[in-house]
């Protein structure tokens, strides 16, 4: 058994007098399996193994200089290779279905605005005065941003149950205050706080899945986490229906309704997540030390980074310094500008071309159902295939159609079919771009910064998509759509710029024409 060490004391370990003590994990410890000692000094990413069997296993546990495993990572694990399937199986069901049910809610709470305009707000409020409604929306996204990377940067001081369910309650409690305002400047400010409290939760969530994953199965958990949750959000639209109904029951208006309800959800499923939020793979409590033990053997063999290393800001400002992580969040800021723009104005723009509200609402939740179908397939295609920016290109033409369908088609029914392609084109690239970087990046602090930065870029582009759909230009927006289709031409000039730059530093590594491996790591190739 390889036993790896990161010059500290792990979590499981139990200190003794003097310093000494026995990590409580049995995976780690003689003389439960045997095993011969390896020394792993990390430097971004990078590994060197050196033996240490001087001493007995006894002796070095007990040594005061002993530094304790951080992992026991088997050198045959034949019996778990057997059930390999079954276990990644149950890692699947114990994080997709929870990650997507939150998140969804996330979404839900975050674009809610078009529904409850629809069902109301707007008049009542008085957002349909100058640029009320677009200011409104866009707030939210400057704390969203501001918050994206020191927010993730605490999933790991707190842990991902703590952390995570303390802002869903948070924001959920916001929420239903948001059925309570009485002005426009309320409900602003809650929307900025709304920002605030979501910032760190997308990110932190893809942090997790992508800890847990190799690099070529990383995209299709991705997609099936992110369009899970898209899809319930989508059909938050028939709720929203269902909850306008009540429209004066209680003195409460509809789209008040569509607040209160929506938010005692979230506030709910919170407290819930505290007891089943998963933690990362080394700090996990479902799995068996052997299990353990195997996941971060396989996350190690694939990037070297099954360890955390240390975020400093020194590590933070050099990750920052690497241009492909900008490059990284414009495209996905590019893919969030019609992501946003549907999920905000769709319904608004249902209903301007001649649709009642009833059917503008529930119309625009059924472009989310073969979005699920496609984003999945370019996925599992990516994944097997490994590769990422063919994929993203595809999707993005696939966007524009819909786009220019939607902008310059004379028939609703051509308009509306346009709204299901664009839906696809659009959602497919969000856990495309994610894995693209994802994959690219070694070192789970350089993950942290780069998932951050992404999500933040994603903030920009809510906040484009926002300020582009103006109430002047209802109810077509095209020039709205116009921006938009220009993005996706940017995403894609972006995914061949950074294509043709990784696959120049491939060929120079392959040759041995380069100083230092690929991202510190012996091996280590580029996703194309």
């Amino acid at each position: 058994m390889w036993v790896y060490y990161a010059g500290r004391r792990p979590p499981g370990f139990i200190d003794g007098q003097g310093g000494t003590g026995r990590c409580r994990f049995p995976a780690c410890c003689p003389p439960c399996f045997p095993m011969s000692t390896v020394n792993m000094a990390h430097s971004f990413g990078t590994a060197r193994v050196e033996s240490v069997d001087a001493q007995s296993d006894e002796e070095k546990c007990m040594s005061s200089d002993y530094e304790a495993p951080v992992v026991a990572l088997p050198a045959k694990t034949s019996v778990l290779r057997t059930s390999h399937r079954r276990l990644m199986l149950r890692i699947d069901c114990r994080i997709l279905p929870l990650f997507g049910c939150l998140y969804a809610f996330c979404l839900i709470d975050r674009i809610n605005m078009g529904s409850a305009r629809t069902a109301g707000m707007g008049e009542d409020l008085g957002l349909d005065r100058g640029a009320r409604y677009s200011i409104a929306t866009c707030l939210y996204f400057v704390p969203y941003i501001l918050f994206q990377i020191p927010g993730n940067l605490l999933v790991r001081r707190f842990g991902v149950r703590v952390w995570l369910s303390s802002i869903t309650i948070g924001w959920g409690a916001v929420q239903i205050g948001m059925g309570f305002v009485t002005s426009w400047g309320y409900l602003t400010l809650c929307r900025v706080l709304l920002g605030a409290l979501e910032a760190a939760f997308f990110p932190g969530l893809v942090l997790v899945i992508s800890t847990w994953y190799t690099r070529y199965e990383v995209q299709t958990r991705l997609a099936i986490f992110y369009l899970s949750s898209l899809a319930v959000a989508g059909f938050s639209q028939i709720l929203a229906y269902a909850l306008n109904l009540l429209d004066g029951r209680g003195g409460v208006r509809g789209w008040q309704w569509i607040f209160i309800v929506e938010g005692a959800v979230t506030l709910a499923l919170g407290a819930l997540s505290f007891w089943l939020l998963p933690e990362f793979p080394d700090r996990n409590t479902f799995l068996a030390p052997e299990e353990t033990a195997y996941v971060l053997k396989r996350i190690e063999d694939d990037r070297g980074d099954a360890v955390p290393d240390q975020l400093t800001r020194g590590t933070v400002l050099k990750h920052l310094s690497d241009w492909t992580l900008w490059a990284y969040g414009i495209m996905f800021a590019c893919a969030t500008i019609p992501s946003y723009a549907l999920a905000y104005f769709v319904s608004v723009i249902l209903h301007g071309i001649g649709y009642s509200k009833a059917q503008a609402l529930i119309m625009s939740a059924f472009p989310y159902l073969p979005a699920i179908a496609t984003a999945v397939g370019f996925a599992r295609m990516a994944d097997r295939y490994k590769l990422r920016g063919v994929f993203i290109v595809a999707q993005a033409l696939l966007c524009v159609t819909g786009l220019a369908l939607m902008a310059f088609a004379k028939l609703n029914t051509v308009r509306y079919f346009g709204t299901f392609l664009a839906t696809a084109g659009c959602s497919g690239c969000i856990p495309g771009i994610l894995s693209y970087g994802s994959n690219n990046v070694v070192t789970q602090s350089k993950k942290n910064v780069q998932t951050a930065l992404s999500v933040t870029f994603g903030g920009v582009g809510g906040i484009i998509a926002a300020m582009v759909f103006r109430e002047a230009d209802f109810p077509d927006y095209v020039p709205g759509l116009w921006v938009t289709m220009g993005a996706q031409i940017v995403l894609i000039v972006l995914v061949g710029i950074t294509s043709m730059h990784f696959s120049r530093l491939n060929r120079l590594s392959l040759a041995g024409k380069l100083a230092d491996p690929l991202e510190g790591r012996p091996g280590f190739l580029y996703t194309l």
